[in-house]
């Protein structure tokens, strides 16, 4: 059962800041930080969410998070290409991979994955994406196709949770809602107070 608030983070101390909070599912997506550095940052984040009873997800990294003894990898379509997916299994890693298209989606549950991420689900302006945001209809598609949770993410704010857990999503995966957010704390008190009435 994945955890319904999904925050997704660039680095360890971000991690831990969540993870002391009360947040059970956090992401590791450490998008530009020097390769000789992601061993030890992986390590580090994942001693503190497990201090916490956080479950960490490693973005990308699949061979250093089973070096680290990782329990869980994202993988988004790109890393999908060159990543050891019978490793990662061997290892007892769970694994979550990202969607955009119905062919990604095929080509996802090829892998047996133990979630499955859509988005983005409204206009996000953390990265360029080349489809167009997604939609509420989508999710409960994608629900029913994936047969599996489902994690949304793109665009997902507090305010719009509620139309996003109706469409049938299990988890909202949270990038600038929370770091980019004035207060992050309280904003994640918030997240858990709402989801816990989910």
């Amino acid at each position: 059962m994945l955890a319904k608030f999904y925050p997704i983070v660039p680095d360890a101390e971000w991690a831990g800041r969540l993870a002391r909070l009360g947040v059970k599912l956090i992401q590791l997506r450490m998008k530009d930080a020097a390769a000789a550095a992601i061993p030890d940052a992986i390590a580090r984040a994942l001693a503190v969410c497990r201090a916490s009873g956080c479950e960490l997800v490693v973005n990308d990294y699949w061979r250093e998070a089973i070096d680290c003894r990782a329990g869980f990898v994202h993988l988004g379509q790109g890393d999908l290409e060159t990543a050891d997916t019978v490793a990662l299994r061997r290892a007892g890693i769970k694994l979550g991979i990202s969607t955009h298209s119905h062919e990604e989606l095929e080509r996802a549950l090829r892998e047996d994955p133990d979630y499955v991420a859509l988005g983005p689900i409204y206009e996000t302006k953390l990265k360029v994406m080349p489809w167009a945001p997604q939609g509420l209809a989508r999710i409960s598609e994608w629900k029913a196709l994936a047969k599996r949770p489902l994690v949304a993410i793109g665009g997902i704010t507090l305010e719009r949770a509620p139309g996003v857990f109706a469409a049938g999503a299990d988890s909202i995966a949270v990038v600038s809602d929370i770091v980019a957010n004035a207060d992050p704390e309280r904003r994640t008190h918030d997240w858990l107070d709402a989801v816990s009435k989910v």
